[in-house]
């Protein structure tokens, strides 16, 4: 037998173990949990902190943004920052506004793009919060949905009041529509993607639409990121005009800053013009305006830096190959919709040429239905005068995407098969 050295009892005590024959204090069992569900806020409740939440968000860069123009004309007190922040986040969600030059219904897409997204994540808290995470439940994903729209209403109809206690005017009706459905669209997405709704769909449709749709948001965001990549080229290019035109703003370090800020809210709308311009039908800024590849007309412009990178004349030489980048954006997509549909259909079907024809002539009208929503967000107005209309035409967008984009996928689903078969 082992012996037993005086160091064990110490040990024994250091390591907190009770020697034998002594009566020990008895273990504290935490008492049992009551077994009924969690509990769980009320629907006004969660949907209205999500809203206001969203709203926070997407109204602070806003506010901060528009407070440098206040601080470049000494003219910036808390109201004031507060009304031109509501105003300019209104302006964002697409709700024109009224002013001394007309109205003003040009909505900068970088707002509207944040306000998206945090509606989107107000629909996840909300879903959660009702408990039906996973439920597959299209009546509470509506639910949640309807509650943080109709939430967000209410918070623009309050930010309308506010803001037309001065200049500009915004009207309340108006301000309230719009964001209820924006609010309940954004927030649908993030409800239908939490309840496990989206999963279902794409577990039950057939395989032609799940892989048309698919493919045809392929397309639309290859070619809305070819026109963020021309935009940026084009604005980079003429840098020079550009610092110029800012320059031309004696307002400043805070105000070229805050003027910069504005021109970033307008990038998305920039990319999007781009490429309504790759697809050939081109954009206005201003009326009796063109600006596409066979022909610029433009008159006297606003001094704003993304004018800088606006086109002298009609496209020629390399600049025509431009032309070519939708049609490769649509093959693109093509040969990613084909390579996905052999792994998935049987070695019978490889030699059919339906399973993969079917989902290409999907393709098509679905990238040209984003593509044209996207057109008609990026357009609006910039007064009454010549500025009333700037932006793209988007049922012109919407049949150039769909006619070119099907196209090229078309190509590239051809162009895949016979090299997989090689």
């Amino acid at each position: 037998m082992p012996s037993v050295t005086p160091d064990q009892p110490g040990r024994r005590a250091r390591m907190g173990a009770r020697p034998p024959g002594r009566p020990g204090s008895a273990r504290r069992v935490p008492p049992p949990r009551a077994g009924g569900p969690p509990s769980r806020p009320p629907l006004a409740v969660a949907a209205g902190a999500a809203a206001v939440g969203a709203a926070l968000t997407s109204w602070l860069p806003v506010a901060v943004v528009l407070w440098f123009f206040q601080l470049s004309e000494s003219a910036a007190t808390l109201l004031g920052v507060v009304r031109i922040g509501l105003a300019g986040w209104l302006l964002g969600h697409g709700v024109p506004l009224v002013t001394d030059v007309g109205p003003l219904g040009l909505a900068p897409l970088a707002v509207t793009l944040l306000a998206g997204w945090r509606l989107t994540r107000a629909g996840v808290h909300v879903t959660r919060a009702i408990g039906a995470r996973g439920s597959r439940s299209p009546k509470r994903a509506v639910l949640a949905a309807g509650a943080v729209g109709f939430a967000y209403a209410v918070l623009g109809v309050s930010a309308a009041l506010l803001v037309t206690t001065g200049e500009p005017a915004v009207s309340p009706v108006r301000a309230g529509l719009t964001l209820a459905v924006v609010g309940t669209v954004a927030a649908l997405a993030g409800a239908v993607r939490t309840t496990g709704l989206g999963d279902q769909f794409a577990e039950r449709a057939p395989l032609p639409l799940r892989e048309g749709i698919r493919t045809g948001l392929v397309a639309a965001l290859l070619l809305l990121a070819a026109g963020a990549g021309m935009a940026g080229l084009a604005v980079a290019t003429g840098g020079g005009d550009a610092a110029d035109l800012i320059g031309k703003y004696h307002t400043g370090v805070a105000g070229q800053a805050g003027i910069t800020l504005v021109n970033l809210a307008y990038a998305p709308n920039a990319a999007v013009w781009s490429t309504s311009y790759l697809l050939g039908p081109g954009f206005a800024v201003g009326t009796d305006t063109t600006v596409r590849t066979s022909e610029v007309t433009v008159g006297a412009l606003p001094a704003l830096p993304l004018v800088a990178g606006l086109p002298g004349g009609p496209a020629d030489g390399l600049g025509a190959g431009l032309l070519a980048v939708p049609v490769l954006v649509g093959m693109v997509a093509g040969w990613l919709l084909t390579r996905r549909v052999l792994r998935l259909v049987d070695e019978g079907a490889r030699r059919q040429w339906g399973p993969l024809l079917r989902p290409a002539a999907l393709a098509g009208p679905v990238a040209g239905l984003l593509v044209g929503l996207a057109a008609a967000a990026s357009a609006g107005s910039l007064g009454a005068g010549r500025l009333a209309e700037v932006g793209p035409v988007p049922w012109h967008v919407a049949a150039a995407a769909t006619a070119v984009t099907g196209a090229g996928v078309l190509g590239g689903v051809v162009a895949a098969r016979f090299l997989s078969r090689a």
